[in-house]
């Protein structure tokens, strides 16, 4: 079984729960699983993590909505709640923040139903998510939001390996000098297939399947 520690660094009340071997994700091979479980699923962790991302968010960007991938529906509620107590502008008729989530279509493409799309349409969006490595995901997202008329102005995650996507800044609680030696591969160039080594496990935002 998949060994998860929490390393000794530490942002508050959030830590961060890591597990080292050979995975394998939809997009590359990494050396680190980064657990995410508790801050999805638990209050006074989700809670926690809102509190962090807010110190790392300008006071001056307008946040109308937040798309949450990942499965990070909980965080965002409570970063919009962190958000309208800080004192966050916003610009929608409401003064609040709408949290969102994206169906998912043919080729896993990000879609919003014509319910939702108000939600995004004309608005200031913060995409929220687990863990930006690869950008890849976050490089979708902003690219959906581009598409429904949304004004993307950044991106938080509670681990991040980029500082950026697409010019958009990265904000997260933790980050690769909290981890400087995580690493993400091409499976083709993946140093451990090479050598031989099997996958441990196959890993994506619900979680891990032990091989």
């Amino acid at each position: 079984m998949i060994e998860i520690t929490n390393l000794p660094v530490k942002r508050g009340n959030v830590p961060l729960r890591v597990a080292r071997g050979h995975f394998a994700t939809n997009h590359s091979h990494i050396n680190y699983y980064i657990d995410i479980t508790y801050p999805k699923t638990r209050l006074s962790e989700a809670q926690a993590v809102a509190k962090q991302l807010v110190k790392t968010l300008k006071n001056n960007t307008p946040i109308d909505s937040i798309l949450c991938l990942d499965g990070t529906a909980v965080i965002g509620t409570c970063l919009a709640e962190e958000l309208t107590k800080s004192g966050f502008q916003s610009i929608n008729t409401h003064k609040t923040v709408y949290v969102v989530e994206p169906e998912f279509g043919v080729n896993n493409q990000m879609l919003f139903r014509d319910n939702i799309q108000p939600m995004i349409r004309n608005k200031h969006v913060l995409i929220l998510m687990a863990s930006c490595t690869t950008g890849y995901t976050a490089k979708k997202g902003i690219e959906t939001i581009a598409y429904y008329g949304g004004d993307v102005v950044g991106v938080a995650a509670l681990y991040s390996m980029v500082g950026e996507v697409c010019g958009q800044p990265v904000n997260s609680v933790y980050n690769l000098n909290d981890l400087p030696d995580y690493a993400s591969y091409d499976y083709k160039d993946c140093p451990y297939c090479k050598q031989g080594r099997r996958l441990d496990a196959l890993v994506n935002s619900h979680g891990y399947s032990w091989l």
